[in-house]
């Protein structure tokens, strides 16, 4: 048990040393002080924070574009169903009338003409 609290002190040891080590090289090479380093970073966040707000308006006007077009796209579809529609009546309502005019239809409600009676 002395062997495990012995290699245990050494860990701890070599791990505080290390710590202090890697802090005074990182002050000695810092290659500016603390308030630029704050300034510099400061600096970079608004840039970024400029850039994703370029970049949301453009998204947003790309949406809006997209969803005019959509609506466009849309009441086109719509005005082409609506026109082929009425060339399906259209031409449905003529073939009932020459049935009509020939004879040759009976209206649906007419219980003899359905039967042949």
């Amino acid at each position: 048990m002395n062997d495990n609290s012995s290699e245990f002190g050494a860990f701890l040891a070599g791990f505080v040393i290390g710590g202090l080590v890697g802090a005074a090289v990182a002050l000695i090479l810092a290659p500016q002080s603390g308030s630029d380093t704050r300034s510099q970073i400061a600096g970079k966040s608004h840039d970024l924070r400029e850039a994703g707000g370029r970049r949301m308006h453009q998204a947003r006007e790309s949406t809006d574009a997209y969803i005019h077009g959509l609506g466009d796209t849309t009441s086109d579809s719509n005005s082409q169903t609506q026109q082929q529609a009425r060339i399906i009546l259209d031409s449905g309502r003529k073939q009932a009338n020459e049935l009509d005019e020939n004879g040759d239809g009976a209206p649906e409600g007419d219980a003899d003409a359905n039967t042949g009676a």
